[in-house]
């Protein structure tokens, strides 16, 4: 039976919309990580002298006896989200914050913010560091110092029976469909290689642009695109959650070059080389390869931190 026009467009409706509700759903049955705001296995470090020796004399934290971070508790797991209490933030970062405070000898305090806000509050004064997934930037550094740790990695991910086992360098995405958003750097860096691939006469491939999680994730599962590409840590939460797509690449923010995360502090205020040192020790003891596994991040795991590297030119 052939339907007219405004049914058919009301059955595509429907259709899109139990899918959608599908996919909420799969969110809502699976805990993929242990979101609860009191763990008992809290992964800590030990006091660490040399980064403690690091901390400028006169500096004044923002509460005393406390390192005050920001975080925007929006990153989503597994970097950071609130807990089942809908109050407490968990997730990698607060995790890796927790590790810093612990070398540096004090409490850990978080305070959520809004994104745009945090630049503003981390030069008054209301907390020492911010720590929510925040890249290195040449323009960034202006205004912040940094200390490094974990890669800033953008994921190709698609479905687990789709025969794409490798996209490594330009050549891997001749010819694919590629879901990406719209304006970000992921798209920046595959119009390169997508320029590469056309000069080398390689088969063009195809940009998609979609509204959101859901409908990206419908797109790739009904066979219309081949592989998507977002940063790294939101896909391996849904690889996790939902079990049908799996990793086949990842890229570097920074392609051609590297481009890491960093804990961001003031701007010449000297806390930067404590929290180096702070985080290389716990590279050091272990405890910060623990907190990446516990949060399924290996992938973006640092040999060392560093402070200051070079980051994202200005474009």
């Amino acid at each position: 039976m052939t339907f007219p026009l405004p049914a058919r467009r009301l059955v595509l409706s429907l259709l899109t919309g139990l899918a959608l509700i599908a996919a909420a759903n799969s969110v809502l049955a699976v805990d993929v990580f242990d979101l609860a705001p009191d763990r008992p296995d809290l992964i800590r470090t030990a006091r660490n002298p040399a980064a403690i020796a690091k901390i400028p004399a006169g500096y004044a934290f923002a509460n005393p006896g406390f390192f005050t971070i920001a975080n925007t508790a929006s990153g989503g797991p597994p970097l950071s989200t609130y807990a089942n209490d809908a109050k407490t933030v968990v997730g990698a970062d607060p995790d890796i914050a927790r590790l810093i405070a612990d070398a540096l000898g004090l409490e850990l305090k978080t305070v959520v913010v809004a994104w745009a806000d945090w630049p503003l509050g981390l030069t008054s004064g209301k907390y020492d560091a911010v720590i929510s997934n925040v890249g290195v930037t040449e323009e960034r550094k202006e205004k912040f110092d940094f200390s490094t740790y974990r890669q800033g990695l953008h994921g190709f991910f698609t479905l687990k029976d789709r025969g794409i086992e490798r996209i490594a360098e330009p050549k891997d995405i001749a010819g694919l469909r590629i879901i990406v958003g719209a304006g970000t750097n992921q798209e920046r860096i595959l119009l390169d290689w997508d320029r590469l691939n056309r000069e080398a006469g390689l088969a063009p491939v195809e940009l998609q642009y979609f509204d959101d999680e859901a409908t990206r994730l419908i797109a790739l599962r009904s066979g219309r695109a081949d592989v998507i590409v977002q940063p790294h840590a939101q896909l391996v939460y849904i690889a996790a959650r939902d079990g049908d797509i799996r990793r086949v690449g990842t890229l570097s923010a920074g392609w051609p070059e590297r481009s890491d995360v960093a804990v961001t502090t003031r701007r010449g205020s000297g806390l930067a080389e404590a929290v180096t040192e702070a985080l290389n020790g716990a590279i050091a003891d272990g405890s910060y390869a623990r907190v990446l596994e516990r949060w399924q991040l290996t992938e973006e795991a640092l040999p060392e931190s560093q402070t200051n590297p070079p980051g994202l030119p200005k474009y």
